[in-house]
C-alpha cells in the first residue's frame, strides 16, 4: 500500500478514529496515517514524516474543523512531556475512547460478540490522582539539576515545577529537593555513560493518609550528603515518615534495584482503602490511583458473587489489597505473590485489618496453586491481577486444572487479557462482562475487570 502518500508532503484529512496510542487515524483507500494529537471527527493538514508499508506517520499542521471534544491542554508541558497523551481530549470523551478500545480487541478483533462491555467508570476529579511519582534526574547544558518527567520516546529530561496528574505534595517536595541536590552538587547518572551516582527519585504516599516516602535511587551503595539530605527532608516535610535508599548498580532502564536501605523512619507508609489499612513498603506493588482502586474492587466483589461460603484464591496478590476486600465475603482466601516482601506487607496487612480467614505464601503462583490442589483446596473462584505480559501460559494451564466456577480476570493490558481470555474460552469458559476502569485519567491507558463464568459443558 505504500505509494498512497510520500514522505514530506502535506495532505488534508478527515480523522475517522483513534488508534490505541490515542493517535488519530486518517485513511487514503484504506491506507491509515496516524497523526498524534488529532482527534476523531476533525478535519485536518498534515505533514508526512515517515511511510511504511503498512501505515504511515503524519505531523499536525492545521486543524480545519475541530471536534467538539477538543479541549485546551492545561498544563504547560504537555506538548514536550511523555507523562500525558489525553489532555486534549474531553474527558468524557477519553472515557468512550477507553471502551472503544476494549471493544475493538475483544468484539472486532476476537469472537466475542455475546460479551456485554460495560461503560468506562471515570473520576469526578480526573487530576491530583497519582500517588507515586518516579523523577529521572539529569542535569541540563548549564550543568543545572532538573527533575522531571522523560519527553515522548525519548530519555531526555522534561525539567517540570508540577504535575498535574501527581500528588500535589509530591510537586513541594520535588521542587525543594531539586534546590537541595543543586546546593550540595550532588553527582548525578549519565544513562549513555553508565556513570555518576543519583539516579531516579522516586516519591509514595498514602492518598488518605498523606504519609510520604522518599527514595534515592543510585548507582553506588553509598548515598552522598546522606545525613545532609536527611536533616534537610525532615526539617521540611512533617509527612515525610521514610526516607529509603535503593541500590542499582545495573545498565539497565529497569528504575529500581534489588537492594534497599532505610535510612530514616519507618520501613512503610500506610495508606487506606474503604476500612481497610494497608502498609506499603518500597519495593511493593500498590495501584497507582487508590479513588479509582476502591471502585475497580468493587465491581471485582460483585463479578465474584460470593455468599460467604466459598474458597477465592488470589494470584498476584501483592500486599493483598483485593485479598482483604474479597475477604469479607468469602469462606477463606489464599493469596500468592512471587514477591516475598509483598507477601510480608500481606501478612502484617491481615493482622492490621483483623483478618483471619486468609493465608498468604510466596512463591510462583502455579507451583503454590498445584500444592494447594495436593492439600486439598478447592476454590470457587480465583482473583487474577497480573503485570502488563498478561499470566504466566503454565499459570493459565493450572487454573484449567483447577477449574474454579468463576474468574474473576483484573488486567493493565487488555491486548494480553483478551489472549489469556480467549486461551480460557477453548477450555469451556464463557467472558460474560467487562467493565473498564480509568485508572489512569489523561494517558491511553485503560484497566478492565472481567466475569469468566466455566460453561456447563
Amino acid at each position: 500500500m505504500a505509494g498512497i502518500v510520500n514522505k514530506n508532503e502535506i495532505y488534508t484529512g478527515q480523522v475517522i478514529d483513534f488508534t490505541h496510542e490515542g493517535h488519530g487515524v486518517v485513511k487514503f483507500d484504506r491506507y491509515p496515517i496516524f497523526v498524534p494529537n488529532a482527534i476523531k471527527d476533525e478535519t485536518i493538514e498534515f505533514k508526512v514524516i515517515k511511510v511504511k508499508k503498512q501505515f504511515a506517520i503524519g505531523k499536525l499542521i492545521t486543524i480545519k474543523e475541530a471536534s467538539e471534544n477538543r479541549v485546551e491542554a492545561p498544563c504547560e508541558y504537555y506538548n514536550v512531556c511523555g507523562g500525558c497523551q489525553l489532555q486534549h481530549l474531553g474527558y468524557s470523551a477519553q472515557l468512550e475512547m477507553k471502551k472503544e478500545q476494549v471493544v475493538n480487541l475483544f468484539k472486532r478483533k476476537s469472537n466475542f460478540e455475546d460479551t456485554i462491555i460495560h461503560n468506562t467508570i471515570g473520576m469526578e476529579n480526573p487530576w491530583q490522582y497519582r500517588n507515586k511519582s518516579q523523577i529521572p534526574v539529569g542535569r541540563n547544558r548549564e550543568g543545572e539539576i532538573e527533575l522531571g518527567f522523560y519527553r515522548q520516546r525519548s530519555h531526555d529530561i522534561v525539567n517540570i515545577d508540577h504535575c498535574m496528574i501527581q500528588d500535589e505534595k509530591h510537586d513541594q517536595i520535588m521542587i525543594k529537593l531539586k534546590a537541595l541536590l543543586e546546593q550540595i552538587n550532588i553527582s548525578v547518572y549519565n544513562e549513555q555513560k553508565h556513570k555518576g551516582e543519583l539516579r531516579h527519585i522516586i516519591l509514595r504516599s498514602g492518598y488518605y493518609t498523606g504519609e510520604t516516602m522518599i527514595i534515592f535511587v543510585t548507582n553506588s551503595k553509598q548515598l552522598s550528603h546522606k545525613n545532609k539530605i536527611i536533616e534537610y527532608i525532615t526539617a521540611e516535610f512533617d509527612n515525610v515518615v521514610s526516607i529509603k535508599h535503593n541500590i542499582n548498580l545495573e545498565k539497565s532502564n529497569v528504575i529500581m534495584g534489588n537492594t534497599s536501605h532505610t535510612l530514616y523512619g519507618e520501613e512503610t507508609i500506610t495508606d487506606k482503602l474503604s476500612e481497610y489499612q494497608f502498609k506499603i513498603s518500597d519495593t511493593s506493588f500498590y495501584q497507582i490511583n487508590p479513588v479509582q482502586t476502591e471502585k475497580l474492587y468493587r465491581k471485582a466483589l460483585e463479578y465474584a458473587q460470593l455468599d460467604g461460603e466459598e474458597t477465592v484464591i488470589d494470584a498476584y496478590c501483592g500486599i493483598g489489597t483485593i485479598g482483604s476486600y474479597m475477604s469479607q465475603q468469602a469462606k477463606h482466601v489464599y493469596g500468592v505473590e512471587v514477591v516475598e516482601q509483598a507477601i510480608e506487607n500481606a501478612k502484617e496487612n491481615a493482622e492490621i485489618n483483623h483478618i483471619d480467614n486468609a493465608t498468604w505464601e510466596a512463591g510462583k503462583a502455579e507451583e503454590v496453586i498445584l500444592k494447594w490442589q495436593k492439600e486439598g483446596i478447592k476454590p470457587e473462584v480465583v482473583m487474577v491481577d497480573p503485570p502488563r505480559k498478561g499470566c504466566d501460559q503454565t499459570f493459565i494451564e493450572t487454573l484449567i486444572e483447577l477449574s474454579p466456577k468463576r474468574i474473576v480476570y483484573i488486567s493493565c493490558n487488555p491486548a494480553t487479557q483478551v489472549r489469556d481470555v480467549e486461551i480460557l474460552k477453548r477450555s469451556g469458559y464463557q467472558l460474560k462482562e467487562i467493565t473498564p476502569v480509568d485508572m489512569f485519567p489523561h494517558t491511553t491507558h485503560v484497566e478492565t475487570v472481567a466475569l469468566i463464568e466455566k460453561t456447563n459443558n
